[in-house]
């Protein structure tokens, strides 16, 4: 049966990807917005690829794992429709926490940084993969299994709204009324992907915003603040294995810098900007920085 819905999901959202991805290009080229580059795109295309072909791979473990846990649910939701619906809920709370920590921690900032590498912002980008993301990203789902959902229907709900979280990649949307109460929308994503300091780390949910609005990691798009997509300091390469280690090269040489196990330890699992000299900055430490400029008289 899952194997089905799989691919009944596959049939279905491969020919929307066509369509609107089409779509944005021809409105880009046609309005001169310069949305797209070549190399950009194949770029997106290659770490999709490395990360869909990963998945595939751990595809077993991860289902075995979670259902290991599944075995000691400690609810049981009888009604389908419940089901299916606090599903798609829990399974995206969990989603912002690792996501979250992918902003938070260093280590998982190394992996999850290929997808905000790109200083272009289109539909494609919602496939530029954090590639190493599916050999951990099972282990904050398993909460929901012992809550009562099985593990290939949380592995399914995950594939389901990473279709939402890819259609939100976009420029060519406005704003979407009151949808963006509650909902990610692509002017939030916007926002998540800016390399604005007012805007880092913000926006981290899939599906819905209102766990940034709960968690204090929420920020709107100002209509006088000019996104700048990409990173603090850009990579500046298509190289397609610096793409994936870059920051796994800088994490080593920042380790060389310093004997100290505590500040190696920072360098490995603090907040991505930390450093033990004042060299680099933390997106608190810059949003500090910012916040006392504005309000110094000049």
């Amino acid at each position: 049966m899952h194997e089905f819905r799989d691919t009944l999901l596959f049939i279905i959202t491969t020919p929307i990807y066509i369509i609107v991805i089409g779509a944005e290009i021809l409105f880009s080229h046609f309005h001169n917005r310069n949305y797209y580059t070549v190399k950009g795109t194949l770029a997106n295309v290659y770490l999709t690829i490395l990360n869909f072909s990963l998945d595939l791979i751990v595809l077993g473990v991860c289902l075995f794992v979670l259902n290991y846990f599944y075995l000691f649910k400690f609810f049981e939701i009888q009604n389908p429709y419940l089901y299916w619906i606090i599903l798609l809920i829990t399974q995206d709370f969990m989603f912002y926490w690792l996501h979250r920590i992918d902003h938070y921690c260093r280590i998982f900032w190394a992996v999850h940084v290929t997808h905000h590498s790109s200083e272009e912002f289109n539909l494609t980008v919602g496939f530029r993969s954090s590639v190493f993301q599916p050999l951990y990203r099972f282990i904050y789902y398993i909460p929901l299994a012992l809550i009562g959902f099985k593990g290939v229907d949380i592995m399914f709900m995950y594939a389901a709204t990473q279709i939402y979280g890819i259609l939100i990649h976009t420029k060519t949307v406005g704003k979407l009324g009151f949808l963006e109460s509650f909902l990610s929308t692509p002017s939030h994503h916007r926002v998540h992907h800016a390399s604005n300091v007012k805007y880092l780390d913000k926006n981290m949910g899939m599906v819905f915003i209102i766990w940034d609005k709960l968690f204090g990691t929420f920020a709107k798009e100002e209509e006088n603040e000019t996104v700048v997509y990409g990173l603090t300091e850009n990579i500046k390469t298509y190289h397609p294995l610096k793409i994936v280690f870059h920051e796994w090269i800088t994490i080593f040489n920042d380790l060389k810098k310093t004997s100290s196990w505590k500040a190696k330890l920072m360098y490995v699992f603090g907040p991505p900007g930390w450093s033990h000299d004042g060299s680099k900055k933390t997106a608190r430490q810059l949003r500090d920085e910012l916040i006392i400029k504005k309000t110094t008289p000049k």
